[in-house]
């Protein structure tokens, strides 16, 4: 059946064809404006409007410093019973105003606080048809960001079944875009034009050489988890998740627009925290910081010692740990048996005894145990018995793994167990496919990471160093991400490990640095103790990273290129990692992130002849006194990365 202008929706036999009439209206195509409804940021600079049409149908803009970077964009959703919600006969019945200037203070973080300032307008409609059917759109603009979501009101008599959620991004030019891709190497570069099919948030955008944005979602607690689609030619961005139904009570996620005037500020943003609600519970037990882990180990040999994922080899993990100040070692898969056999037990498996004493001895030295579970010894026997039992144990985590199920499924499952985990005082990190993050860390703060990325060590296919520099403006804009970067063994050829031998393409400075770049509040790295007691100095770069970050900030940085990522550790220590592609490249870092005073640098480098394909575990090491009006140059190798840690002169 084909649109034919002047044809009432009333007559349309169907409802899918609404979406061409809505997007046509959108565009402007032969509609005058009714009203608009503008919020703009705290400083004025971000904008974004409600468009209503003369014919009752919305969409929204969105504009930054005065340029129009969103241009009318569909919004609502398409339903079974009454078509589409907001359109056609729906009505303004009021607006609310209100601005909030208050203080984030997480358990754990980018940062000890986090200014919470944004203002903030609730759109009233009503169906001028049924006036019990009623919705809510709600926006808020910050200096860093917009989002928006709707609600339906809990008086409201809305309870429809939902084919299609209408919002989309028809952005306002042909830009330049990359994408999470799962497992993978991101996609992108890739001009808006030219996608073609679906694609996943995070999606980040360069729309010109000082206006970056990034497309994802806030507090999702129904519903399917955010993807888009694009047809090749288009500008416009579709929404192709959706609710199952709309209901008295329902809010959507926030559809979240992040913007900055570089990459670097999208990635230090808390917009998807702030946007989720305050904990409902005491988290002062949570402990982020640096993980060991066993599953890379096993196969390694050291002077006549193979360590395997045993006991014997556990204790000797923890005693490392306990001396570099390392909180946590994570037990990886078939502790309980092999992990994917229904016949493996995760409260009775083969290592069990072990696994119970080695926690009993990391608590001796002050080191927590996480232990691995995956889907199928997770649904074995009811799993708040099994959480229960390693709460009993004294564990300090649970990585959980292969979760089965839809994403929707996927994402009521992730949420019942990071409440379970909670509850049993128990950090939690999903891994393989995960559902992705939307700021959950604000509600439940022991949400400490996931593998929402291509984890370094664990695929068959090259990580390549191009991939860290996208991944961490594409990825971690979503949250914590656990990329189990600081490998050290960088030998030529293939290794002795025995689930994945292949050579990391990086360098020993590159790995150091990528540590303290990805952010995560479990920093999990793979190697033995030996390998990073080979290089001292690297090592002393690790033991500083003491978290909870007091302040972070992305000092420079461009996609696919390089990062340099500044933390600050504790009171006058301060430290910076920088990463970059397979081009070497020169460095100059401004100090100004320092307070007034004298501090000592130690400024670690990749060797004058280090490249990550042929010569990997080069580096020197210079140490100099710096103050913040100083600019402390940095050489990085192909693939290379630089180590700095400043601490203050007494």
């Amino acid at each position: 059946m084909k649109f034919k202008p002047g044809k009432s929706f009333k007559n349309m036999k169907f409802l899918g064809l609404f979406l061409m009439l809505q997007w046509s209206v959108c565009a402007g195509y032969a509609q005058t404006l009714q009203k608009e409804y503008t919020l703009s940021s705290p400083d004025k600079k971000l904008e974004i409007k409600i468009h209503q049409q003369s014919n009752g149908n919305y969409c929204y803009s969105f504009s930054a410093n005065n340029k129009l970077l969103i241009d009318r964009s569909p919004m609502g959703f398409e339903t079974v019973k009454n078509g589409t919600i907001p359109s056609t006969g729906w009505i303004v019945t009021a607006q609310d105003r209100k601005t909030v200037n208050g203080t984030w203070k997480p358990v754990w973080g980018k940062r000890q606080q986090v200014s919470d300032h944004y203002n903030e307008l609730t759109i009233k409609l009503s169906s001028a048809i049924n006036s019990s059917d009623k919705m809510n759109v709600v926006l808020r603009a910050y200096n860093d960001g917009v989002a928006f979501r709707y609600l339906i009101p809990q008086e409201s008599k809305v309870e429809q079944t939902v084919l299609s959620e209408f919002t989309g991004f028809n952005f306002a030019g042909d830009f330049t875009a990359w994408y999470y891709n799962f497992e993978r190497h991101n996609i992108g570069p890739e001009l808006l034009s030219q996608a073609d099919g679906e694609r996943m948030p995070v999606m980040t955008i360069k729309a010109s050489g000082n206006q970056y944005m990034a497309i994802h979602e806030a507090c999702l607690d129904e519903g399917e988890p955010l993807k888009l689609r694009s047809k090749k030619g288009n500008l416009l961005f579709s929404v192709t998740s959706k609710p199952q139904k709309l209901h008295p009570g329902y809010h959507s996620a926030w559809r979240v627009i992040f913007f900055g005037n570089t990459p670097g500020k999208l990635v230090d943003s808390h917009l998807l925290e702030l946007l989720n609600p305050d904990p409902k519970m005491d988290f002062s037990w949570v402990k982020p910081g640096v993980a060991l882990w066993d599953w890379r180990i096993d196969g390694a040999v050291w002077e006549g010692f193979h360590y395997e994922m045993n006991y014997t080899s556990w204790v000797k993990m923890i005693d490392f740990a306990a001396k570099q100040g390392f909180p946590h070692l994570v037990l990886d898969a078939n502790w309980y048996g092999p992990e994917f056999s229904k016949d493996s037990d995760p409260l009775k498996g083969d290592k069990a005894k072990d696994v119970q004493n080695i926690i009993r001895y990391g608590k001796q030295k002050g080191v927590g145990v996480w232990l691995y579970l995956n889907d199928v010894g997770g649904k074995r026997s009811p799993i708040e018995k099994t959480l229960e039992q390693y709460h009993q144990w004294g564990a300090a985590g649970v990585k959980y793994g292969f979760m089965a199920g839809s994403p929707e499924e996927k994402n009521i499952r992730t949420k019942m167990l990071t409440e379970l985990c909670a509850k049993n005082k128990l950090l939690v990190d999903f891994h393989d496919g995960p559902v992705h993050p939307y700021g959950q860390m604000r509600t439940w703060p022991n949400a400490v990471t996931r593998e929402y990325c291509k984890a370094q060590l664990d695929g068959r296919d090259i990580f390549y160093p191009k991939t860290f520099v996208t991944s961490a403006f594409v990825n971690m804009i979503a949250g914590p991400v656990d990329m189990n970067n600081g490998m050290f063994d960088l030998r030529q050829g293939k290794t002795t490990r025995k689930d994945n031998n292949m050579e990391v393409p990086s360098t020993v400075v590159s790995e150091a640095a990528r540590t303290l770049i990805t952010f995560s509040g479990a920093t999990v790295i793979p190697d033995i103790p030996e390998y990073y007691e080979k290089y001292p100095e690297l090592l002393n770069f690790l033991s500083a990273q003491k978290m909870p970050w007091k302040e972070s900030k992305t000092l420079a940085g461009e996609i696919g290129e390089y990062i340099v990522t500044m933390r600050q550790a504790s009171n006058g220590v301060y430290l910076v990692g920088t990463a970059t592609n397979e081009k070497g490249r020169l460095l100059q870092i401004p100090m100004s992130f320092l307070p007034q005073g004298t501090f000592v640098a130690e400024v670690i480098e990749d060797g004058d002849n280090a490249d990550y394909l042929t010569n990997r575990e080069t580096y020197k090491v210079v140490k100099k006194n710096i103050r913040r009006n100083d600019v402390l140059n940095v050489k990085l190798a192909a693939g290379g990365g630089a180590c700095i840690k400043l601490v203050l002169k007494q």
